[in-house]
């Protein structure tokens, strides 16, 4: 072979493996593209509210009697029951509305038996605490009764208020959550795909599938959202969940 022909055949071979690497480089840079496109994602939230109507009330009334005499406390203790069970009939709290009610926490203290008096005198020896619970499936007769609760006052009942059940008005239950999961899992769902594909059409790319989702907590929040105002003491109330969902972009 002529040093003319071997020349031709190492330039031949250079030529080979450089277009070789050229077409490496070039489907490695498609390579790093399509991974850097695949990459792309955007992350949205969607909301869903409803407002929802308590179906379930418990209301706690706390009794108090007190007399130096234990049988004479006792006595004005079962009077002020038979008042307050005479009242809830009157506003229509009776089985017939799907109210029960419950006598809880029956306690006596005397005061002449308290180490922690302080050695005063003992002006009434005898005091009976018994709370009276309403659970009643008409909440909107509970909260008209306990709006009226006043004339238990005038008929000579004492309510002592706080403890274990909070400052003593009624709690408003929502019981049929589960009920609303569903549509407003759509709901927030579809609201996050519309400001996905919003943030799609900006940025000039394609929306691709989901990559991945999380549902939020379900939360139940007042409907007049106030400082120092509760879920639990308003009748109407706010129903809220957040979707969390990404979504990848193509070109």
């Amino acid at each position: 072979m002529t040093t003319t022909a071997s020349s031709r055949t190492l330039l031949g071979a250079a030529a080979l493996i450089g277009l070789g690497l050229a077409l490496a480089g070039l489907l490695a840079g498609a390579g790093v593209a399509r991974v850097r496109t695949a990459d792309r994602t955007v992350s949205v939230k969607g909301v869903a509210e409803r407002e929802a109507r308590a179906d379930l009330a418990i209301w706690p009334l706390r009794l108090v009697a007190a007399d130096n005499d234990l049988g004479a406390a006792n006595a004005s203790l079962q009077r002020s029951l038979a008042t307050v069970r005479g009242f809830l009939r009157a506003q229509g709290l009776d089985s017939t509305s799907g109210t029960e009610v419950a006598l809880q926490d029956f306690g006596v203290n005397d005061a002449a038996t308290n180490q922690y008096g302080g050695g005063g005198p003992v002006t009434t020896r005898y005091v009976i605490r018994q709370t009276l619970i309403v659970r009643s499936t008409s909440p909107e007769r509970v909260l008209a009764a306990s709006q009226r609760v006043g004339e238990l006052v005038s008929a000579g009942v004492v309510l002592s208020s706080g403890g274990e059940y909070g400052t003593g008005g009624p709690t408003f239950v929502f019981t049929k959550l589960n009920a609303l999961k569903p549509a407003m899992i759509a709901e927030a769902t579809a609201r996050a795909r519309e400001g996905a594909e919003q943030f799609a059409r900006d940025s000039r790319a394609s929306l691709g599938g989901i990559r991945r989702a999380s549902q939020g907590v379900f939360e139940i929040l007042p409907r007049d959202q106030a400082q120092g105002i509760t879920q639990e003491g308003q009748l109407v109330k706010t129903v809220r969940v957040v979707t969390t969902v990404e979504y990848g972009l193509k070109d």
